[in-house]
């Protein structure tokens, strides 16, 4: 069975004609330029040229194929999802003739269009018939390949950005839980095995609640910016602050011991009785304060024990009046 007749067997396309009988021009090919265009010609002159509606496939798994677009325009997508849109007198479709086994690309149409069809043989006999052929066929792929590289490099970071972008609280702009879930087990198996200190503040602004009873929601949410500026003013570049849940932040510092930790809780309280939360307030300052708790990683401690930790020694800054720092046992 010719290719020709397998094509028409296979594909639910329509067959308009032959490309001897069509009215395009080999010239107008980019495969075939500087190429003999006689020689070529008449190898393409049995070659059915079919019709495409627009979201129909073009591809054939069963039917390895070189498509060369006529008229319209069809998007070549691959394996790992970069996609290439192939305009009249380009060609795709290349890689499922020269390696059957890596192809696995898609071919649609993106409006009605017309389509030359190549089957394996004839392209190879084109390619070895015709120095222009094989050199066109080589930057073609070429351009392709750099192409698709490009496209899944900025789907790389395009991923990285909204990956980032999940990992940060939308109102403070601090690390959330899901970013604490995923990094502070693996600070604290590094502290254990380095053997360098890891410590963690927790906080909780105070009397919140009544805060938004009395001013309002938005100026709670101004309230908790303002508390994260601070966190973020006050630490060294290596360490983190994070968004646990509600009006309650979080501190960690890595290669600090408790004591330096106590220290640098005592200069966030006082930098949050200091911090101005909207300034035509009319409340007597200080009108936004925190309780502190303050764990340094033990031996014998994972990652929940030190939070468990640091929230007891919160709990008792809180039970003690507010406003003031309290160290782990």
């Amino acid at each position: 069975m010719t290719f020709c007749a397998a094509a028409r067997k296979l594909s639910t396309l329509k067959q308009l004609s032959t490309f001897a009988a069509s009215r395009y021009d080999i010239a107008d090919l980019q495969l075939f330029r500087d190429a003999d265009a006689a020689s070529a010609a008449a190898l393409l002159a049995a070659c059915p040229v079919m019709l495409a509606d627009e979201g129909e496939t073009v591809s054939d798994s069963a039917l390895p194929r070189l498509v060369i677009v006529l008229r319209g325009a069809v998007a070549e997508t691959t394996g790992e999802g970069a996609t290439t849109k192939i305009l009249p007198g380009e060609s795709g479709g290349e890689q499922s003739v020269l390696d059957v086994e890596a192809d696995q690309s898609e071919l649609t149409a993106l409006e009605q269009s017309e389509i030359l069809l190549i089957g394996p043989d004839l392209a190879w006999k084109l390619i070895d018939d015709s120095d222009g052929v094989a050199r066109n066929l080589l930057r073609l792929l070429s351009f392709r390949i750099r192409a698709a590289n490009m496209q899944l490099r900025r789907r790389q970071k395009l991923g990285e950005f909204y990956r980032q972008l999940s990992m940060n609280d939308g109102l403070t702009g601090l690390y959330n839980r899901a970013w604490l879930n995923d990094v502070l087990p693996r600070l604290a198996a590094t502290a254990h095995t380095t053997h360098a200190p890891l410590s963690l503040i927790m906080l909780d602004i105070d009397h919140f609640k009544q805060f938004n009873d009395r001013h309002g929601h938005q100026q709670g949410d101004q309230a908790l910016r303002t508390a994260a500026k601070v966190l973020a003013g006050a630490l060294r570049p290596t360490d983190f602050a994070v968004r646990y849940g509600g009006e309650e932040l979080m501190v960690i510092l890595p290669d600090t011991n408790g004591t330096v930790a106590a220290g640098v809780a005592e200069r966030l309280c006082e930098r949050m009785r200091e911090a101005v939360v909207f300034g035509d307030m009319r409340v007597p300052l200080p009108h936004m304060t925190a309780s502190f708790g303050v764990a340094c990683l033990g031996a014998d401690q994972d990652d929940h024990a030190l939070i468990a930790a640091a929230d007891a020694a919160l709990y008792r800054a809180k039970a003690a009046g507010r406003n003031r720092v309290e160290v782990a046992d």
